[in-house]
């Protein structure tokens, strides 16, 4: 099949730094081309992949232009003009490019991930176009809790567990990884750490004005000298960090539509404590891969637990149903069904 990928166009493919969704991108991209198809991925430039790369803008906007329609609309534009040269489009970005999906009236067929959370005017969105383009849901949470749509199908994200080492010898800490906003939790982690008496480590995204001002305000005044916050750490580092503790600390506060995160995690046999909102029931097994709970009161109960569960586990979950293969293989069964149809 020939198809086409078009990733966000606010970060390289895969992304040097933070970057979730381009991380998903950059081995679905790969994966399809080893696979045997012939991919195009639109991306900014910088970016690297085993597909024909074609960079409609020649570099990732400013971060601090995160957001601009501008940049969103050219890159989208520049992508669908070339749609007649592929047997199926898979697109990632965001609001212009499934409405350009939806005008082609399936010719040919768009695929389009949905890997934001769902908010009214979003809803609203996707009313009008959902017919026309074959919605994909990154977890059946994401799926439940929007609007009854058409969908495609469900697969959730995949990761390459072999970037991941796998460590059953823990060591006396936890971590943290995730953006500073209300919704992860960054602060209930440090009460976490600090109630049950064990050091934290914390990779933290907080490049945007908001997310600095929500760490100023709340995260950095509960900080004692048991805390450890690192900012753009390289891959290595940051599996290195997942690989060496004892736990993850993810207490969640919203539905969160996936949470690649925890994947990666458990990939490096390090079990996950969280709540049991959003996909984080799909992803972690509650007793087996981690804890599911609520307050922070039951997640300072079960730290202590979390040497009882087997890292093997972990990573044997990961590799069943969140590697790149598993991903690979459940969007192409989508595209061939869409391209035959």
């Amino acid at each position: 099949m020939r198809i086409a990928q078009i990733a966000p166009v606010w970060f390289t493919v895969p992304p040097r730094a933070y970057g979730g969704i381009e991380l998903v991108v950059s081995l679905l991209a790969d994966g399809l081309t080893e696979a045997g198809h012939d991919v195009t991925l639109f991306a900014s430039g910088g970016s690297e992949t085993k597909a024909t790369l074609v960079s409609p803008l020649a570099e990732p906007p400013d971060p601090a232009l995160l957001g601009t329609t501008w940049f969103e609309a050219s890159h989208a534009v520049a992508s669908y003009m070339q749609a007649g040269a592929f047997d199926v489009i898979h697109d990632h970005s965001g609001i212009v490019g499934p409405g350009l999906g939806a005008l082609l009236d399936g010719q040919p067929p768009v695929a389009h991930t949905l890997h934001g959370p769902w908010t009214e005017p979003s809803k609203e969105y996707y009313r009008l176009v959902h017919e026309r383009i074959h919605l994909v849901a990154i977890s059946h949470s994401q799926r439940l809790t929007g609007e009854k749509l058409r969908y495609a199908g469900t697969v959730y994200n995949g990761i390459d567990v072999t970037a991941y080492p796998f460590r059953a010898d823990k060591q006396d800490y936890l971590v943290y990884m995730g953006r500073s906003n209300p919704d992860k939790g960054p602060g209930l982690a440090v009460e976490v750490a600090r109630r049950a008496g064990v050091p934290l480590k914390m990779i933290v995204k907080k490049s945007e004005r908001f997310e600095q001002d929500y760490w100023d305000n709340v995260v950095a005044p509960q900080l004692t000298d048991m805390v450890e916050v690192y900012e753009q750490v390289s891959h290595a580092e940051k599996a290195e960090m997942l690989a060496g503790a004892k736990g993850m600390i993810f207490p969640i506060r919203w539905l969160e539509p996936f949470g690649l995160v925890m994947t990666e995690a458990m990939a490096c046999g390090t079990p996950v404590v969280t709540a049991p909102m959003g996909a984080a029931p799909e992803i972690v097994v509650d007793g087996e891969t981690g804890f599911l709970r609520d307050s922070v009161d039951d997640m300072v109960a079960v730290v202590d637990r979390l040497g009882d569960l087997d890292p093997r586990a972990c990573r044997a979950r990961v590799e069943e149903h969140f590697s790149a293969e598993a991903m690979v293989r459940g969007y192409e069964a989508i595209f061939e069904r869409l391209a035959t149809a």
